[in-house]
């Protein structure tokens, strides 16, 4: 008999109540939602389409969580999974779909955000695709636990549904073929450690100098002909495979023809600035981390681009440095997850750029702060989505508004 949880709300279902679902929708994150006389299942791991049988294990105010059983009639987007892990390991949402499907179901995820959450009415194009679904990945960050010498130490990723419990990961089809290489030896390293009561990453970064786990280790990797120079635990784009496609869709929405002065704000180590530096007048990259802003000077020295000029601001200021220049401006914004800080948008919309072209692995966020563009006079023209993530729930979009 299974002991109901600590907890549990016991309506609309008992614990472990098992049912038939009709899935028809598929969430932001990746799961498939079901309806019961109207009241909303979410059930991970099935896609719209299928009839399935799933097991209740929580329930929520407007909606219950359930576990997926058996599928009794399959959608033709079903795939066999590549990874034996899948379904256990939280990593890859959507590897059991068809590569197409994935692509249809981000493209769609897209229009959802930026209609629901900003109300923002702009054709969504097609996903492109990455020209790698699998053996992408050129950043690996396996986390692992602490524990007592003698035991065997988990190294791998969360397992689904948990906050805490690892799985062991001992291959990564998402992963580059370099990384699974090195793999086998870094995890035999970890483990003849001596033990840590707490746990930690483990860090393997396939770039130009090989795969390296030192996250202080200085790393270079090449875009678009120009080399970019960071730290192997700083953040750079993972899946160098289409980057070179998302960089140059980014600087083409810049419209180097209309505007002489392309403004880079959360510039990082400087990838698009310097990548669009040959096609304006001018670029100012703007950075709020000193060790971003130093990366961006000296891949500009590296690259012997003149052209491109970067400041260190804080976010109370960010634009102050640029208040001068009367050139007619477009803003490349590529924030973290979280979106811009409310004060930053104030003031780009201040600045008044001709152009803004938003990047966002977020595209819930990116609807919320183009909400606050469009209400200040800025109009949607074009949202074209990047798959840099296959096989996961996650998208890049990239949002271009105009003034």
């Amino acid at each position: 008999m299974n002991r109901q949880p600590k907890g549990f709300l016991p309506n609309p279902y008992p614990y472990h109540h098992e049912l038939e679902l009709d899935i028809s929708d598929i969430t932001n994150l990746g799961i498939g939602i079901g309806r019961d006389d109207g009241w909303v299942i979410q059930v991970p791991y099935c896609w719209p389409g299928e009839r399935i049988r799933a097991r209740i294990y929580q329930n929520h105010t407007s909606y219950s969580q359930a576990d997926l059983i058996e599928v009794i009639n399959p959608s033709p987007d079903r795939t066999e999974p590549v990874c034996p892990l899948y379904g256990s390991c939280g990593g890859c949402q959507y590897q059991g779909a068809t590569y197409e499907a994935q692509l249809k179901w981000k493209r769609q995820q897209v229009e959802n955000s930026l209609v629901r959450l900003g109300g923002v009415s702009v054709p969504v194009n097609p996903v492109i695709p990455s020209p790698k679904p699998f053996g992408y990945r050129s950043k690996l960050t396996p986390h692992y636990q602490g524990g007592r010498d003698g035991e065997t130490l988990t190294i791998g990723f969360l397992r689904q549904g948990s906050r805490k419990a690892l799985v062991d990961v001992a291959q990564c089809p998402i992963a580059t073929e370099g990384i699974n290489e090195a793999l086998p030896a870094a995890r035999d390293e970890l483990r003849n450690r001596p033990k840590k009561k707490k746990g930690g990453t483990l860090l393997l970064r396939e770039v130009l100098e090989g795969v390296v786990s030192d996250p202080k280790q200085l790393v270079s990797e090449n875009v678009g002909g120009l080399i970019f120079h960071f730290k192997a635990g700083e953040f750079f784009q993972n899946n160098p495979y289409i980057l070179p496609k998302l960089v140059e869709y980014v600087i083409s929405q810049a419209d180097a023809e209309e505007n002489s002065l392309l403004v880079d704000a959360y510039c990082g180590g400087g990838l698009f600035g310097l990548s669009a530096a040959s096609r304006f007048s001018k670029v100012v990259g703007i950075e709020i981390s000193r060790e971003g802003f130093e990366g961006a000077r000296t891949n500009a020295r590296i690259n012997r681009i003149e052209n491109a000029e970067f400041f260190l601001g804080d976010a109370s200021s960010i634009f102050q440095e640029i208040q001068g220049f009367t050139e007619s401006a477009a803003l490349i914004v590529d924030p973290p997850r979280r979106g811009c800080d409310p004060d930053f948008l104030r003031q780009a919309i201040e600045f008044a750029p001709r152009r803004i072209v938003y990047v966002s692995c977020e595209p819930a966020t990116q609807a919320r702060d183009a909400q606050v563009l469009l209400e200040a006079g800025y109009q949607a023209v074009a949202s074209q989505p990047f798959d840099l993530f296959p096989q996961t729930r996650h998208v890049e979009n990239v949002l271009t508004l105009v003034r």
